[in-house]
């Protein structure tokens, strides 16, 4: 009987590391990204406050097709900030600085003359109107009192003196270039029915006092914003219910605060 050859099977071992050492690469280019992030971050602490504003405005004002870079709209080139020739950053900030005073001797000037239009054609009113100067601009809140309301308890239908104090502001303000944002306030007293909250009655409020602005000649086009906060940010802190928390704000909007809403 003729004896079967014998038949050996020889297997190789594959080497386990699939990748070929790449993920130390990718590794080491982490670490390296990281290194720099952090260094970045030290150099930015270590630069004085000027110099990274003037860094800031230039780069948030920069256009390559402009010799001279106007800063946001205000008039103020790359030159006069010290980032072109050899001015020193400290322009940049005492430019700042500038503009920002500007900007409050501005709002002060027209809170002035508001008051001053109140109290002139609004006498009788006067404890109901309130006008302030706030981060985004000049504030005029309307509050209601007891036995004197903007609007009845429960309803987004101005009074008659509600009209009369809205027309009066909407004619010193049609005519100027800012825009506007109105806001509803309600106080925290919770309504008995299902089918309207403070959110809805200080919205509608807000759009009744928008509407109002328009009949008297405001141009739609500025109004920048219509919004309600229900009893979010009472006027009167320590009493949620007090009767002025009811009340219509309008903010005459600065510039740079078009977009940012004014503190309480």
């Amino acid at each position: 009987m003729e004896q079967q050859p014998i038949i050996r099977r020889v297997k190789k071992r594959r080497s386990h590391d699939a990748h070929g050492g790449s993920w130390k690469v990718a590794y080491a280019d982490f670490v390296t990204a990281m290194m720099a992030f952090f260094l970045l971050l030290w150099l930015i602490t270590m630069v004085s406050p000027e110099k990274r504003l003037a860094l800031s405005e230039y780069f948030r004002n920069f256009n390559l097709f402009k010799e001279q870079t106007v800063a946001a709209g205000r008039g103020i080139t790359a030159q006069q900030q010290g980032l072109v020739g050899d001015r020193p950053p400290k322009v940049a900030m005492a430019g700042a600085t500038e503009l920002r005073q500007k900007a409050r001797q501005e709002k002060q000037l027209l809170a002035e003359r508001l008051k001053g239009v109140v109290d002139e054609k609004l006498g009788s009113y006067k404890d109901q109107i309130y006008i302030d100067i706030v981060e985004g601009g000049v504030r005029i809140q309307v509050v209601d009192t007891e036995g004197s309301v903007m609007f009845p308890l429960g309803s987004a239908e101005p009074t008659p003196r509600a009209r009369q104090i809205i027309a009066v502001i909407a004619d010193q303000l049609k005519d100027l270039p800012h825009r506007v944002a109105v806001e509803g306030h309600t106080d925290s007293a919770p309504f008995r029915s299902s089918q309207i909250t403070n959110w809805e009655l200080s919205s509608a409020r807000a759009s009744a006092a928008r509407r109002e602005l328009e009949k008297n000649g405001f141009d739609p086009a500025k109004i920048a914003r219509v919004v309600g906060f229900a009893d979010q940010e009472p006027f009167v802190k320590d009493n949620p219910r007090d009767p002025r928390n009811r009340r219509i704000s309008i903010i005459v909007l600065s510039h740079q605060g078009e977009l940012t809403k004014p503190s309480s």
